[in-house]
């Protein structure tokens, strides 16, 4: 405003010049951008069946660099169906539906089953098998940390009591108080269902003909036999796994499943099974150095207690990864506060895991959390072409705003021109960079250093040069115009080189690498891109809207060599791109 002043004299144009180039250089378009990106990245991801709760995750969800998720219902379709018995030291089919005598393991099972069964392996036993119907329920010892087996206690019609227990082996041999000779076939047995892929529950009866127990440990079991579940792998959780790996995300598998079982189902989902399997008694017994060093190469964990997820979370980060981890019970809060992204079950997670997640998988898929990591990566790279694009476009505004005042020169813009190129920026970016689908190969790329910033040096470098490039030829258009026509003629035509060079500097970002300037998936920038050139021909064609602008009409001559301008100002960011992949 001072320079205008001391050259020209004129202090009421003065201001408006100091006013221009303040609008100009406020770069306002960068919330607006972050908040858009954010708000229509959750609606997408909500789309893939991830519920977003927390904004900021979402440019998170593209760098991942581990995937740690469970096996049943995310790997499988936690759709069990009894497919295995044991008892008596041999092998069996189970029992039919509709058969008149279902087997007398399953009938044991059933005992120990929730008289409304919620859970798929209750189901399964159900099916085949009720509780004899003179029975009565007195009590449950329901699944506890220290002791994995839900027990039981029935009121028989004899006033004989009952105790039936089912769950992990291991918490069923206790209660038996089998030796190691004792239990050494039924190991066997368990080994072999396990390596099918088999989910194996052991069964457990007990008789009293006294009061009910305080705890189940006070009564004697007698070992019934194993019952194996067979749980069918997802559909898409093999390509959900390869596409991850392409990508370079590590995929592991953390299960409370026997270690043979969790190692089958790895491989069949395509998992890393080369260093085999880390039990949740061996995390115990490693410190944090040690457990960093084995978390490098193993990828399956099975015997894994809830709490011992935050330490697999905690090593992980140590080791500079960036963990996405799912839970769905209310132990596994913890960890998924700890990881950079917390992922809850929406189908069968606890209030108490959703609260504490960023995400919540509406599906329980891994297929959808791949898709979000795809996702991820496309809002991350569009978003930071926004803010390049942002950046580019405002050292020209910003320059012509400034440059011929301190050159002596008439003011080539003035409030009104830049609130309208402001509205051509605002949409651009907001709708054209966001909506630009995925780089073909950005699932195929490693995922980016955790220390790469969203909008670094390289991002406002490169901007301030394709800004610096627009900017010069424009000035140079306009400087050389003002030798030969009136100033609101070659302000206009200089205007119009401006969006123009606005608009090619949009498309041109927004389409990356990919350099498909008539792909029919950008019809939304040629729709903004015609609206802006209708307006900008009313504008010069319409007197009253050229006086408010402060233009005239120019040669239909200047207004091609004006266009033509623009169109080489930035034009030049994207011959490059269209020989390399011609």
């Amino acid at each position: 405003m001072v320079a205008y002043g001391l050259i020209r004299g004129d202090w009421l144009e003065a201001a408006l010049a100091g006013i221009t180039v303040a609008i100009a250089m406020i770069p306002e378009e960068f919330p607006m951008v972050l908040a858009v990106f954010m708000a229509l990245g959750a609606w997408r991801l909500g789309r893939h069946n991830v519920l977003v709760r927390r904004g900021a995750v979402i440019e998170t969800l593209g760098g991942a660099t581990v995937l740690c998720v469970d096996k049943t219902g995310t790997l499988t379709e936690n759709r069990m169906t009894v497919a295995a018995l044991w008892a008596d030291g041999s092998r069996s089919a189970p029992s039919t539906p509709d058969a008149s005598e279902p087997h007398p393991l399953l009938v044991v099972a059933s005992l120990a089953c929730a008289a409304q069964p919620v859970d798929p392996m209750d189901r399964a036993i159900t099916a085949l098998a009720h509780p004899p119907a003179d029975a009565r329920l007195e009590r449950v010892w329901p699944l506890q940390t220290e002791r994995l087996a839900v027990v039981q206690a029935w009121r028989l019609a004899d006033q004989n009591l009952l105790l039936a227990a089912k769950g992990a082996p291991e918490a069923i041999f206790a209660l038996c108080r089998l030796s190691i000779a004792e239990a050494a076939p039924v190991r066997a047995a368990l080994e072999a269902l396990a390596l099918e892929g088999l989910r194996v529950l052991a069964i457990a009866e007990g008789v009293r003909s006294d009061v009910t127990p305080d705890e189940p440990e006070a009564a004697r079991f007698t070992f019934r036999g194993l019952v194996g579940f067979a749980d069918p792998l997802r559909a898409d959780a093999a390509d959900a796994v390869r596409e991850a790996r392409a990508a370079g995300v590590k995929v592991m598998m953390i299960t409370g499943d026997y270690p043979a079982t969790a190692l089958n189902i790895a491989r069949q989902a395509g998992l890393d099974v080369e260093a085999g399997v880390l039990t949740g008694e061996e995390i115990a017994g490693l410190d944090q150095a040690a457990l960093s060093a084995r978390l490098a190469d193993v990828r399956v964990f099975a015997r894994v207690r809830p709490e011992q997820k935050l330490a697999l979370v905690e090593a992980l980060k140590a080791n500079g990864e960036v963990v996405a981890m799912t839970g769905d019970g209310v132990n596994d809060a913890p960890a998924l506060e700890a990881a950079h992204i917390g992922i809850a079950m929406g189908r069968r997670g606890t209030d108490v895991a959703r609260e504490a997640a960023d995400l919540i998988l509406l599906d329980d898929s891994l297929a959808s959390i791949v898709g979000g990591v795809r996702l991820g990566r496309r809002i991350y790279a569009n978003l930071r072409r926004a803010l390049t694009y942002v950046t580019a476009i405002h050292v020209p505004i910003a320059g012509l705003a400034l440059a011929p005042v301190l050159l002596g020169a008439p003011p080539m813009l003035f409030p009104v021109q830049v609130v309208f190129l402001e509205l051509v920026i605002d949409p651009v970016c907001a709708l054209v960079f966001e909506g630009e689908p995925s780089a073909r190969d950005s699932m195929r790329r490693p995922p980016r250093s955790p220390r790469a910033s969203l909008f670094g040096a390289r991002q406002i470098a490169q901007g301030a040069l394709q800004g610096a490039v627009i900017l010069v030829a424009v000035l140079a258009l306009y400087l050389w115009a003002l030798t030969g026509m009136p100033a609101d003629q070659a302000r206009a035509g200089a205007f119009v080189a401006l969006v123009v060079g606005n608009l090619t500097l949009a498309i041109t970002d927004a389409t990356g690498r990919d350099g498909r300037l008539l792909d029919s998936r950008r019809w939304i920038f040629w729709t903004i891109a015609g609206a802006a050139g209708v307006i900008l021909c009313l504008v010069l064609l319409t007197p009253g809207l050229a006086g408010l602008f402060r233009m005239a009409t120019p040669s239909a001559g200047f207004v091609v060599l004006s266009v033509a301008t623009g169109l080489a100002s930035a034009g030049w960011i994207w011959l490059p791109r269209m020989m390399r992949r011609t």
